[in-house]
């Protein structure tokens, strides 16, 4: 739901007010750096999509569809977006661990790794997100860190709430198979 202070801004920022632009970036900026940073770890290439972000956040205002999504999902897509597009054609070729026909995981043992959130956990899952592909990154920084619902993240990324899902689920097992590895 949009609120009238959000009506505001929006109005500003499709007149390029710069008080709109500052109060875009206080109240979305910290987020939205977060999110570039956990899939570009590098700070200045971080910064550097940051800006880009915001650039186009401030010259597509126009396009909002305040009916579609929210302010913050609409800026969160553009996020996602740049910063995929900054991986793709900047970064060297990596190598992920990818899905294999290996052992299957139960949900319940999926459940079991993910569900002690200790410190130990934590640093895992940091360590283990790091073999993931970025697209798989951003799905999970998305839902677990930025507790953002399986229907925005089908927003930010162009798919359906089901397909969310299933990525999520699949994704999920991809990281304890990495976590148990890096266990061993």
């Amino acid at each position: 739901m949009i609120t009238e202070s959000d009506i505001d801004l929006i109005e500003g920022l499709r007149k390029r007010h710069p008080k709109a632009q500052q109060t875009t970036l206080d109240r979305f900026g910290h987020d939205v750096f977060a999110q570039v940073v956990r899939l570009i770890p590098v700070v200045e290439n971080a910064e550097e999509v940051y800006q880009d972000v915001f650039i186009k956040v401030f010259d597509n205002i126009q396009r909002y569809d305040p009916n579609r999504s929210s302010l913050k999902t609409w800026i969160t897509r553009i996020a996602y977006n740049e910063a995929i597009s900054f991986l793709r054609k900047k970064s060297a070729p990596m190598i992920y661990f990818e899905d294999y026909d290996g052992e299957a995981l139960s949900d319940e043992e999926v459940d079991e790794t993910f569900g002690h959130a200790n410190k130990e956990t934590v640093q895992l899952i940091r360590a283990a997100l790091k073999h993931l592909p970025p697209e798989e990154r951003a799905l999970i920084t998305m839902f677990y860190y930025e507790e953002m619902s399986l229907k925005d993240i089908a927003f930010v990324t162009e798919s359906l709430p089901t397909t969310i899902a299933s990525k999520l689920s699949r994704t999920r097992k991809k990281l304890c198979r990495i976590i148990k590895m890096l266990q061993s």
